[in-house]
């Protein structure tokens, strides 16, 4: 298994100085974040779409290692809630694949007023090209049934296991031969980092559930007070402890 660590982001200002040196200009962040991490969620693109150029331009700035995680465009998911997808899928994919070999997981993260619709879903993941790994992210507690379940493993789709406050928001089911899990806010001293113990714990249920040969996606979403790159850290160590493979961290 490969375990890839990494944060929703790269560009927060309270990172100067925890994992940008001083004097590190902010147009050499993304160079200097891929120099450390091996992974990272593009978080921003859900709020508004990067060019194809802009992540032709990421292609070219980082290692042929980095994988590079698209949250979706809140058009398709937030605006269309996930109706008249193709044109929404289309655009997004036709950008992102400005990555090329860079590209990793797509994000699917849904309004938490978004009531189960499991025709809704399939025939939004149908809209994917084949081979796209898409992580599904349900945030209204109708959506843990078996029909959804279903949909999810019929598609290869992975269900997103979201963390808030050191405990799943999600059921902790296994959909497809990889995983993502997204770490929102800890529990720990300062906000909103997290603890060792709860940190601990989620490495247990990866390694519990996830075979030799898969991959799973970790990004820690918490990025006040550098608490995303410092917890980023402490998970990857604690991963290896547990007998997982890593990706780079600082």
């Amino acid at each position: 298994m490969t375990l890839f660590v990494g944060t929703s982001g790269w560009q927060y200002k309270d990172w100067r100085d925890v994992l940008y040196p001083d004097g590190c200009p902010t147009r050499l962040w993304l160079e200097e974040y891929a120099r450390r991490f091996a992974t990272v969620e593009v978080n921003n693109a859900f709020y508004r779409l990067p060019s194809r150029e802009t992540f032709e331009a990421w292609r070219e700035r980082t290692p042929p290692d980095f994988v590079v995680a698209v949250k979706a465009s809140r058009y398709l998911t937030h605006i269309k809630r996930l109706r008249e997808p193709e044109e929404p899928v289309h655009r997004l994919m036709s950008r992102a694949e400005g990555l090329g070999d860079r590209l990793g997981p797509v994000l699917l993260q849904l309004p938490p007023t978004l009531r189960a619709d499991a025709g809704l879903l399939d025939a939004c993941l149908a809209c994917f090209p084949a081979g796209t790994r898409i992580a599904v992210e349900p945030r209204h507690s109708t959506w843990w049934t078996s029909e959804v379940r279903e949909v999810l493993e019929s598609r290869g789709a992975a269900l997103c296991w979201a963390d808030m406050r050191a405990r799943p928001a999600t059921p902790l089911w296994r959909t497809t031969d990889w995983g993502y899990v997204r770490f929102h806010q800890g529990r720990a001293r300062a906000w909103p980092h997290y603890g060792r113990q709860a940190l601990k714990t989620w490495a247990q249920r990866i390694a519990d559930t996830w075979r030799a040969g898969d991959d799973v996606y970790a990004y820690f979403n918490n990025d006040p007070n550098a608490a995303a790159v410092q917890d980023a850290v402490t998970f990857a160590r604690t991963a290896d402890a547990t007998g997982l493979r890593t990706t780079r961290t600082p």
